[in-house]
């Protein structure tokens, strides 16, 4: 609900003041804040959840890239990191600007209601101790205006302070980043006075062609006629000997812009050149090598190489290496990003250098990549532990990361680095969105009970204890469990019907909760048939019997 106010104020603000900042690419980023603002309404999951908040950080931050006077579709990742620093930093600290600074208290007109506002308002704080000492004598006084005050202010002071404090907190931050979207933008400044130039120098060159049809002074060139032209002969290699001498022209310095920043900014010492990157990543690409000549036989061998190494455990080679191997994937995103950014621009051969070692690293990834998800097949599979979300969501994770890579070598390796960014933002919201289609937990309980009933043990109380999303897979599953499993899912369930009645708030209405909520009252007679389970499991009726 916040969010979707927040998308239409800041569309219909940007409409009304700064129109040039809503761009096709806005408004998509607008869509997809929509979106995965409207996800928490629809799943249950706290790790989508989280996935959802992170996602609506990183649209805010590039939103604010305009700001800078960076297009969001050609940005670079530093740009998106530095939008955030300077997104949060606007809005915690620009509400200061806009109090003390942007805002006229002076010319402020003192007419109409503002006239009486400030008496009012010191009225009620003159009246408001009157009112609290008379009011608590008169309820002491009688008890039934006692009831009668008690039943008009029935009211928790600390659900009136948590309300405060949250609208205080949410306008504060709002306030601060529509300034720092709005006031004194960067955008707005280089491109009106652009404009005007642009129409000024427009009607300049109509009204020269008019004139020398007209025949009123001679073709020019630049400043001067064609024979002053010919006339002037400029001294001989004129930039080569300014750049001999180490100076160069003040109109020909490079300007500090956050759109084109490169690694001139840094020391000669910091960059990297063709002895540098063929040293580093050469000896990278010997590493992973070494790992993928390893892995080869495992990878084509199959389950039967894996179980007949000798002294080879298979628990041992599948959990031990899942969660090393990703992050290694995402380990070598970064280091590739960096290194070439680092590279020297007056230094083709660096460049060229880079872009084969790279690729060989990234053709090696995947190899590794590869020995990752047949740990995980092995880990889930008929021989292994079944799956978990610490299983699942680095699974989808390096799915996202197979994708910026082949993205990687379309984008940065063919020297179209500033659509890199942009590409793997999207790609990340879309696999984000298919997540929310796949609905993880339900994912994860129905691969828990295919391998239940190949044989495999089932974790009951693992799969009973997921999110709401799960809860339908659960019920509907309840008869093919074992006796054992049966209890302690009853058990479970039965204490979430009761928590879940308590929560009535509809602000924290949830489509998946709804609908576990409704089966979970459909089938409260199955989780009463308690009769056999362990004695240790507390289900209310045997506590109810134990106190008495």
């Amino acid at each position: 609900m916040f969010n979707a106010a927040f998308a239409a104020g800041m569309i219909t603000i940007l409409w009304r003041r700064a129109p040039q900042y809503l761009t096709l690419q806005t408004y998509w980023l607008f869509g997809a804040l929509l979106f995965f603002a409207s996800m928490f309404a629809w799943r249950d999951s706290i790790e989508l959840r989280t996935a959802d908040s992170v996602a609506i950080l990183a649209i805010l931050s590039a939103l604010f890239l305009p700001r800078m006077n960076v297009t969001q579709r050609v940005a670079g990742v530093i740009h998106y990191i530095v939008g955030f620093a300077w997104a949060s930093a606007s809005a915690i600290g620009a509400p200061f600007m806009l109090i003390f600074n942007d805002l006229e208290w002076s010319d402020i007109p003192r007419d109409g209601w503002r006239k009486h506002a400030f008496p009012a308002l010191r009225g009620v704080a003159i009246a408001a101790p009157l009112i609290l000492i008379f009011g608590g004598l008169f309820v002491a006084a009688d008890a039934a205006y006692e009831g009668m005050v008690r039943r008009v202010f029935d009211i928790m002071p600390e659900t009136i302070f948590s309300h405060v404090l949250i609208f205080g907190i949410f306008s504060w931050l709002s306030a601060g980043y529509l300034r720092g979207v709005l006031l004194q933008g960067a955008m707005t400044t280089a491109t009106e006075p652009e404009a005007e130039t642009k129409a000024e120098d427009s009607d300049t060159s109509r009204m020269d062609r008019v004139r020398e049809e007209s025949g009123e002074y001679p073709v020019t060139l630049g400043d001067h006629s064609v024979i002053e032209h010919l006339n002037i002969s400029d001294p001989p290699n004129k930039e080569a000997e300014t750049r001999a001498a180490g100076s160069v022209p003040s109109d020909e310095k490079k300007l500090w812009q956050w759109a084109t920043i490169d690694n001139g900014i840094l020391p000669p010492a910091f960059t990297l050149g063709k002895v540098e990157v063929g040293i580093i990543l050469g000896l990278m690409n010997l590493l992973f090598l070494s790992f993928v000549i390893v892995q080869i036989p495992y990878l084509f061998g199959g389950m039967e190489f894996v179980q007949n190494t000798p002294d080879f455990k298979l628990a041992e080679y599948a959990r031990r290496g899942f969660g090393e191997l990703v992050a290694v994937s995402a380990l070598v995103l970064p280091v590739l990003l960096v290194g070439h950014w680092l590279i020297r621009k007056e230094n083709p051969f660096a460049g060229k250098l880079f872009r084969v070692l790279a690729g060989t690293q990234i053709v090696l990834l995947f190899v590794i990549m590869a020995s990752a998800v047949q740990r995980l097949v092995l880990l889930t599979g008929n021989l292994g532990y079944g799956m978990t979300t610490i299983r699942l969501y680095p699974m989808i994770f390096m799915t996202w990361l197979a994708i910026v890579f082949v993205w990687f070598g379309a984008t940065v390796l063919r020297g179209a680095r500033q659509h890199f960014a942009w590409g793997a933002l999207w790609s990340a919201f879309l696999i984000l969105g298919a997540t929310h289609v796949l609905n993880p937990d339900e994912f994860i309980v129905k691969t828990n009970i295919a391998l239940m009933q190949q044989g495999r043990e089932f974790d009951a109380a693992y799969n009973a204890s997921l999110s709401d999303d799960a809860i339908p897979s659960v019920i509907k599953e309840l008869p093919e469990m074992g006796f054992d499993d049966q209890c302690t899912v009853k058990w479970k369930m039965h204490n979430r019907r009761l928590e879940a009645a308590v929560e009535t708030d509809f602000r924290s209405w949830n489509l998946s909760r709804s609908r576990a909520q409704i089966l979970l009252e459909q089938n409260a007679s199955v989780f009463h048939d308690h009769a056999g389970c362990p004695a240790w499991m507390p289900f209310p009726e045997r506590l109810e019997s134990s106190d008495r």
